[in-house]
């Protein structure tokens, strides 16, 4: 077991009148999480929202059936929990009823999806996310040697713990993952009428990483309105398949103000979907690969870290570029993300001139830890 980042946090929280809620995509390791977490909590109910037989457990008609269902437990796991109707209603009422037991639920997809709203429980709740093993997770584990030698297969092979603990059955595990499991949810709860349209379109933004995306030209090519890719795309967002940078504008005119680009939250599940897994040396795609890879892991390390924050892309029309502009607060940073450490930066004079005191970080395969890590002298 590969300790997660989160856990320290989740158990500084328990016990505080609210539900703990982790989210992340399916074999992300959320299950192993919390059975790990049960180690060392003392009696615990663990319902499993994949058998339908545990939902009855969580149907209860009065207060005081509830009471007496849950009268010996002091934590209450309820693993895939979107799987189960009203699960958010259904934990308010636990919440209300026994403040004293502690509810823990896992989710592979956000609150909008199938039932799981976040109506009920707002105010209830501390939310997490757990995404496939952070580059800090990774270090904490192997060391520093592992994870710089390591680099050049997680491009290629992502992050996934199942891949990372047994690498020989890399591509065998992602290629089934991507396959059966990353639209269970989606289709189980969802009015997909063409899911081939919806693996689709998914390919097609798999070959568009680092670039800007047009919903109609992706339209075209897959065979659907605007609309339906708008909201293939917001499913597989709320699925941590995939996420949207937006473009950050402000004080220049010729900025690009409501153009996206979209990356995956691993690079393997990236590579599993175009069927590409050949060495870097041998691919045409390396520097998107890395940009990719940067962006999914600064979010993993401030998500770890608890840091709100918001990621963009800043280009302008005449294609003056930043790769990758992150807000924390009133603070501001920018990076310029290169493979090759022998690139220098590059930095706008547009963006110079009217972001002034805004740094703009070159970020490379020689120096990217140093983002992705804690430091004691830096912050976040």
């Amino acid at each position: 077991m590969i300790p997660r980042q989160i856990e320290k946090q989740v158990l500084q929280l328990l016990h505080k009148n609210r539900a703990i809620i982790i989210y992340g995509a399916r074999r992300t390791g959320k299950t192993t999480f919390v059975r790990d977490l049960m180690k060392n909590l003392p009696d615990v109910l663990f319902i499993n929202g994949d058998y339908s037989n545990s939902h009855e457990l969580l149907n209860l008609k009065s207060e005081e059936e509830l009471k007496v269902r849950f009268s010996k437990y002091k934590y209450l796991i309820v693993d895939e929990a979107q799987r189960i109707a009203d699960i958010g209603l259904k934990l308010k009422r636990i919440i209300d009823a026994k403040p004293e037991l502690q509810v823990i639920a896992t989710g592979s997809s956000s609150l909008d999806l199938s039932n799981f709203t976040s109506e009920p429980l707002t105010g209830r709740k501390f939310e997490y996310i757990l995404s496939p093993f952070s580059t800090a997770e990774l270090y904490d584990h192997a060391g520093i040697t592992a994870v710089i030698s390591n680099l050049h297969l997680r491009l290629i092979y992502g992050n996934y713990p199942e891949v990372y603990l047994n690498p020989g059955d890399a591509e065998e595990i992602l290629n089934e993952t991507a396959g059966s499991y990353l639209f269970r949810d989606v289709l189980s709860y969802q009015d997909i009428k063409r899911p081939d349209l919806m693996k689709t379109l998914l390919k097609a933004l798999a070959l568009q990483i680092g670039s800007q995306v047009s919903y109609s030209e992706l339209g075209s090519i897959v065979g659907l309105d605007v609309r339906t890719v708008e909201r293939y795309i917001y499913l597989m967002e709320q699925s941590y398949i995939i996420f949207r940078l937006g473009s950050y504008s402000k004080n220049v005119r010729n900025e690009l103000k409501r153009s996206s680009k979209i990356f995956f939250w691993d690079n393997g599940i990236r590579n599993a979907v175009i069927d590409d897994f050949k060495p870097l040396d041998s691919r045409q795609d390396t520097g998107a690969l890395w940009e990719n890879y940067f962006i999914a892991e600064r979010r993993k390390f401030l998500l770890n870290s608890r840091k709100r924050f918001e990621h963009y892309f800043w280009r302008t029309t005449q294609k003056q570029k930043i790769d990758l502009i992150e807000t924390i607060g009133q603070d501001m940073g920018a990076y310029e993300l290169k493979w090759n450490p022998r690139k220098r930066n590059s930095a706008p004079l547009t963006f110079l001139r009217n972001y002034p005191g805004v740094k703009v970080e070159l970020v490379n395969r020689d120096n990217y830890l140093s983002w992705l890590l804690p430091m004691p002298d830096r912050e976040g």
